[in-house]
């Protein structure tokens, strides 16, 4: 078993040549492109999805490699996932030869070898510098092909940066310099995941607008947090993906992702503080200022100062840069309860809800527009932890009362004030439960 620890960039088809041209100036090795071919495997069912498991045999001059990636994590598009790679005689499954640690419940479930079947393959040609920065090797793979289930294809054209050995923030680092050529952008959607969606039938991804945060029982307030800027992350690099396929209302979402960055910096402000974010906030505002703008999605999505923030905020995430920044006090904090910390903010934004829209605004709801959207986010944010029918009726009119405002539905947003003010609270400790 190895850890893979790679980051996905998408290249800019008619800026190839010159990418190459840059990574042959490289002090590097260099491996002229040879051709891969890869079959992913899965059940009628999809149980090795289902697993967050990846099943594929890859042929290359001849010799034949099963790999089996399961469960791991993904941020930004830097993936770290432990894989197991087995050499076979020719292109055929072997799942016995897998280890059992590989299967969830410690051995490969009675009948999987019998039901898995092709469902996608991927035909590049890749092309590999291997380069030492820093502490590091790290090896750059270019890669150009297609991705095919039946009648379904697209492209690859793909840069791979993979840790041979070293620290990943040397791999971080890289690619902050490969971002500065303009040439690439994070890709968020891995090979296999576009053969999946090719093999379902490549229908149109739908926008998915924020919903409530489910966090996993007994977590502390720095995995609250982690998982917060990491579903930012991931709404911002999603739609993005939408709005280069041509979805022009993806925009808006990108936009919200980086709003939900800055709700979650400012919701654990008081455990860490602002210069640990500094620096994050300042990329941040250059983002936005270019995608504020009249900008098309190609333009934006290969702008050196989004794809550089996107990079700052994953490697922040990764190396969990907020750390150093926090003394023995802060330390224990961010040690806490995500559930008491969720309990007593849920009563904070609610307190700020009930006093900034108490009474009619007349004229100035729209001024309170950015307050109400970051206590709407604040409260998706804390309130996996309850019923979620009771928490989505709440935010249901808040929801609502913004919509009325953005729309300039003046009989509607006092409609939904009213009403919003009126429900009761879902979660504890809020003086009325």
């Amino acid at each position: 078993m190895t850890q893979e620890i790679e980051l996905k960039f998408i290249v800019e088809e008619t800026g190839v040549e010159a990418l190459r041209q840059h990574l042959s100036g490289l002090k590097a090795e260099h491996s002229p492109a040879g051709q891969l071919l890869n079959i992913y495997y899965e059940t009628e069912d999809n149980w090795l999805r289902r697993h967050d498991m990846g099943l594929r045999i890859r042929g290359a001059g001849g010799r034949y490699e099963m790999t089996m990636k399961i469960a791991g994590r993904t941020v930004g598009g830097l993936h770290q996932r432990p894989e197991y790679n087995i050499d076979i005689d020719e292109p055929v499954l072997a799942l016995d030869k897998l280890p059992a640690e590989v299967w969830p419940q410690g051995e490969m479930p009675t009948g999987l070898a019998e039901q898995v079947q092709p469902l996608f393959c991927t035909d590049f040609y890749r092309e590999k510098w291997v380069v030492n920065h820093g502490k590091s090797q790290i090896e750059i793979a270019l890669d150009l092909g297609d991705v095919k289930a039946g009648d379904h294809q697209e492209t690859i054209c793909e840069l791979e940066l993979e840790l041979l050995s070293g620290e990943t923030s040397d791999v971080l680092a890289l690619a902050q310099q490969l971002s500065q050529t303009g040439l690439v952008r994070q890709g968020s959607l891995s090979k296999a995941a576009r053969g999946y969606h090719l093999a379902q039938g490549n229908s149109e991804r739908p926008i998915k607008p924020a919903a409530i945060m489910q966090i996993a029982p007994k977590s502390t307030i720095e995995q609250g947090m982690e998982a917060a800027l990491e579903r930012a992350l991931s709404h911002w690099q999603y739609h993005e993906e939408l709005w280069l396929r041509g979805n022009k209302k993806a925009k808006e979402e990108v936009l919200v992702a980086i709003g939900q960055i800055r709700h979650t910096l400012m919701l654990f402000g008081g455990v860490v503080p602002r210069k640990a974010s500094a620096q994050l906030r300042d990329l941040l505002t250059q983002a936005e200022a270019v995608l504020g703008g009249d900008i098309s999605a190609h333009d934006a999505a290969f702008n050196v100062a989004v794809t550089q923030a996107k990079l700052a905020f994953t490697e922040w995430l990764v190396t969990r840069g907020w750390r150093t920044f926090l003394d023995s006090k802060a330390q224990a904090k961010i040690s806490d309860s995500f559930k008491r910390f969720a309990d007593t903010h849920l009563s904070r934004q609610a307190a700020e809800l009930r006093s900034t829209f108490a009474y009619p605004l007349g004229d100035g709801y729209a001024d309170q527009v950015p307050r109400l959207t970051r206590d709407i986010t604040c409260v998706q944010l804390l309130a996996g932890y309850y019923d979620r029918a009771q928490a989505e009726a709440w935010l249901e009119n808040w929801l609502g009362l913004r919509h009325a405002i953005l729309t300039r539905q003046h009989i509607e947003i006092e409609h939904f004030r009213n009403e919003a003010l009126a429900v009761e609270p879902f979660w504890l400790h809020s003086g009325k439960r």
